[in-house]
Parts: C-alpha cells; sequence; structure tokens
C-alpha cells in the first residue's frame, strides 16, 4: 500500500493481514504506507528501496515464531543495520514489560501495546518523527571528554590525512559512522565528497551495480549509464558500513581496487581508476568470519591497515551524563519544551547503568523523558522504567556477576555488596539472576526452549514452570 510521494514514508510490519491494513487505512491518509508480514519480507523491501522509510512500525511476534518476541527483536536489529537513521516503534501484543526494555534498549524509541488508540499511535509517530538527530552537526561528533574518547579523537586526528584504509570496529549503536564523518572532516579531503553506503541496506544482486556503476543495457532495467560510488566519491572519502555483509563473490573486486585503484562498470571493459579514500566499519568480529570462510584473509588485511576501536558507552565514565545533557538540550530545543532534571540518585543509576543498546539507546531515553517528564524532576523509578534491566548486571540490589570462586570468596563478593546498602533485597537478587540466566540461555537457543532447557540443566516443563512463576511474581511484587 502506498501513498503520494510527497508524504513520509512509514513501514508497517505485522504478520496479521487485518491490523496491517486497519493501520494502513487509519496512517495512510498522513503516510506513504508499506506493509510486510514477516522479517524477510521486511529486509527485502529495505534493501529494494532507494529511500529508507522514516519509522518503522513494527509486531514482536513475527513468523515463523508468532508468540514470541525473538523475531521481532533481531527485525530491529536489521531495520537498524539497513536503514541507521530509521526510527522505530513497537506495537505489538508481546507487551510483557521486561519485551518493551529490551526492544528499547536494541533501538526501538517507543513500545505501544496491542490494541492500541489510533489517535493516540497518530500522536505518538508524529512526536517521535518530530525529533531529529544532530549529533553530526556538533564538532567531531564526538561527545565527551573521557580518556577513552580523547584517545579516539588523537587517533583519528592521526589517521585523517593519511591515504591508506581504515577499518571502524565497534558494537552497535556506538557511534562508527560518526567516527568516519570525523576521519573526513579532519582531513586535507574534507572539500571533497564524502559518500557513504551501508552494505546491508542493498541487495545482493545491485551490490556491485551500486559500488562500480554499469552501462546502458547491462541488465534488465538498466535504461541508461551510471556511475557507481567509487566514481562518485572522486578523490574523496568513500564510507562502506556494514563491510562484513559484502557478498563473498563480490570481494575479490573490492579487493582489486584497494590493490591498484582499478574497477570496471557492469558491462562495460573501459578501467576506471579511483582514489578514494576508503574507510569500513563493521560491529562483526571480521577476524572470526575469516576462519569461518564467510569473509576473505586478503581482503580483511587490506581494510585493516588502520583499526580504529570505538569504546562502548559503558566506558566512558562520565561522558554518559554529558551526551544525556547534550541530547536533553537538543530535543526539548526541537519540541519547544523544558527540560527534565534528573535527581542525584537518578544519575548515580545512569551512571551504573551499562547501555546495552550504547549511545543510539542513550538518545532515545532523552527522547522519551523529554516527551513524559518535560520540565519535570526525574526521580530513580522514573529512569528504572526507560532500562534494559535484563541486559544490566549492576541493576541496583542485585550481585555484580555470578562465579565459580570457592564459597569464602561468594561470601566476601556478598559481604561487599550487602554492607552500607539499605535496597538490598534477598528474594529480588535470586530472582533477577534466575530471569538473567533464563533469558541468556533463550538467546542462546535462539529461542528453542527444549534447547534452553538443556542449556540450564533442567527440564523443559521446569522451564516453562519457572518462566510463568517468574511472571506471577513480577505481576504481584509492588513496584
Amino acid at each position: 500500500m502506498t501513498a503520494p510521494d510527497s508524504k513520509t514514508e512509514l513501514l508497517i510490519v505485522d504478520d496479521d493481514p487485518l491490523i496491517a491494513d486497519a493501520l494502513g487505512y487509519f496512517l495512510g491518509r498522513d503516510y506513504a504506507v508499506t506493509t510486510a508480514s514477516t522479517r524477510a519480507e521486511a529486509v527485502g523491501l529495505l534493501r529494494d528501496r532507494k529511500t529508507a522509510p522514516a519509522l518503522a512500525l513494527v509486531d514482536l511476534g513475527l513468523p515463523p515464531t508468532p508468540h514470541g518476541p525473538d523475531e521481532g527483536f533481531a527485525l530491529i536489529a536489521d531495520i537498524l543495520a539497513h536503514a541507521p537513521g530509521t526510527r522505530i516503534v513497537v506495537l505489538s501484543g508481546q507487551s510483557d514489560e521486561l519485551n518493551a526494555r529490551h526492544a528499547r534498549a536494541l533501538g526501538a524509541t517507543e513500545f505501544v501495546a496491542k490494541p492500541a488508540d489510533p489517535d493516540y499511535l497518530r500522536s505518538l509517530i508524529r512526536r517521535v518523527l518530530s525529533f531529529r538527530d544532530t549529533s553530526a552537526e556538533i564538532d567531531d561528533g564526538l561527545v565527551g571528554e573521557s580518556a577513552p574518547l580523547q584517545r579516539l579523537r588523537a587517533q583519528l586526528r592521526q589517521l585523517a590525512d593519511s591515504p591508506f584504509p581504515v577499518l571502524i570496529e565497534g558494537e552497535s549503536g556506538s557511534g562508527k559512522e560518526l567516527a568516519a564523518a570525523a576521519l573526513h572532516r579532519l582531513s586535507e579531503r574534507t572539500a571533497k565528497p564524502y559518500l557513504a553506503l551501508n552494505c546491508a541496506a542493498i541487495s545482493p544482486s545491485l551490490v556491485e551495480a551500486t559500488l562500480f556503476g554499469h552501462s546502458k543495457g547491462a541488465f534488465t532495467g538498466a535504461s541508461g549509464a551510471r556511475a557507481g560510488y567509487f566514481e562518485d566519491a572522486s578523490d574523496g572519502t568513500l564510507f562502506l558500513d556494514e563491510i562484513g555483509e559484502l557478498p563473498l563473490d563480490l570481494q575479490p573486486k573490492l579487493l582489486r581496487v584497494l590493490e591498484n585503484g582499478e574497477f570496471q562498470r557492469i558491462g562495460e571493459t573501459l578501467a576506471r581508476h579511483s582514489t578514494a579514500r576508503i574507510v569500513t566499519a563493521t560491529n562483526r568480529d571480521l577476524k572470526k568470519e575469516v576462519r569461518e570462510g564467510r569473509f576473505r584473509a586478503d581482503l580483511y588485511h587490506r581494510l585493516s591497515v588502520f583499526t580504529v576501536a570505538i569504546p562502548p558507552l559503558r566506558d566512558l565514565g562520565d561522558d554518559r551524563m554529558r551526551l544525556l545533557e547534550h541530547f536533553r538540550a537538543v530535543y526539548a530545543a526541537q519540541s519547544d519544551l523544558p527540560p527534565f532534571r534528573l535527581t542525584e540518585a537518578a544519575a548515580r543509576r545512569l551512571l551504573s547503568y551499562r547501555f546495552p543498546g550504547n549511545v543510539r539507546e542513550l538518545r532515545n531515553i532523552a527522547i522519551r523523558l523529554t516527551t513524559k517528564l518535560a520540565g519535570k524532576e526525574v526521580a530513580v523509578h522514573d529512569l528504572e522504567a526507560e532500562l534494559d534491566l535484563g541486559g544490566d548486571s549492576l541493576v541496583a540490589g542485585v550481585l555484580p556477576a555470578p562465579t565459580l570462586a570457592g564459597g569464602a570468596e561468594l561470601v566476601a563478593i556478598a559481604l561487599s555488596h550487602i554492607q552500607g546498602r539499605h535496597d538490598f533485597d534477598l528474594d529480588a537478587t535470586l530472582r533477577r539472576w534466575e530471569e538473567a540466566y533464563i533469558e541468556a540461555a533463550q538467546q542462546l537457543a535462539h529461542g528453542n526452549m527444549s534447547l534452553a532447557a538443556r542449556l540450564l540443566g533442567v527440564n523443559r516443563t521446569t522451564l516453562y514452570n519457572r518462566i510463568d512463576t517468574l511472571a506471577r511474581e513480577k505481576r504481584t511484587t509492588p513496584q
């Protein structure tokens, strides 16, 4: 379903055709709506589109596991890999609080339980789309003064004018694309073109033509000759994000460009040359990909002449507060609302959180707090509601980490954790660790409950009973 091209594009992913049609009907007046019923179909649409949708409305319960959230969680990651600028709102009947928290940590801006009021949903979408990310518009795009960030800045300045390739590594949401843009801005190429291509966002059949261009009639649909990214980048910078997604059969052609600057458009025999500086990024372990035969060793070594590691947000100390203050000011100004304020206790809680979703997660927290508590004081319980406690090993009242150490060492750890605390709760501690181990086993088993039970050393019936018990306890425990 589509609407006029002038409308903002919106993607709806729901396996229930009645819900998808209803959403398309009442949102279609304001947006150009496209629908998909599976994760694979949604990814295919993203790869085939010339422009990414501004927002994706996503259900968690998708085939082949419509009664669980895992396929929806995977889709959130897919959308952000293929279209990092797309905002995500989860609209799902899988509305358990843990699911909502985890979806937000993965990168969803908001979570709405089904059934949703149409007017509320329309208002929410307008509000989410009203916030614009301005992180790339400030200085070098990197906010903070921590030692890891200072080292990163120094490394970027040192490498900026080098003609050699740079491989940027880091966790999802940590800001790899900002580092790539900073490399260009700090270089002598700053007045030259800077082009960025997400290798995961293109259909494998179109990657070669996109990179190298094609002649007229080179393939079906090639109505005219067209230059590729290497030509358009000229002697500027070409940033290839998600380089680990590059098809194996195309990797020799990229290697050839890196070795001698030579490439050919599809359908031509004329050799063309590129002097673009190549910067790549990945959140994969490319060394492991090489060992497992999914990435060429010679290409990896060419791409990683210099390697830059982006520190995760959890390692940036007080920069987490500086980033929150930055986002708070930006989004308060954009929405014409007064900024929220953290209590001292809430600020301490923020600094103890591990941010599994990195800077992207922090940005979305700032958006939600601006929306819900503009001009107000944010207490610990307000902040806790926005955090993914399942991915946080430093939850208040919970032991810091399990260990196989001897009894005396375990006692020492417990003693240091309990001393001086007024909020320690043994039942909550044990319950939280049980939830964490069950969630970890389910992730490792990719939703296969029989395998998850074997990983935990219990039978499947026992695992289901424990999950049900934990859910009941959560519903009856005062918040």
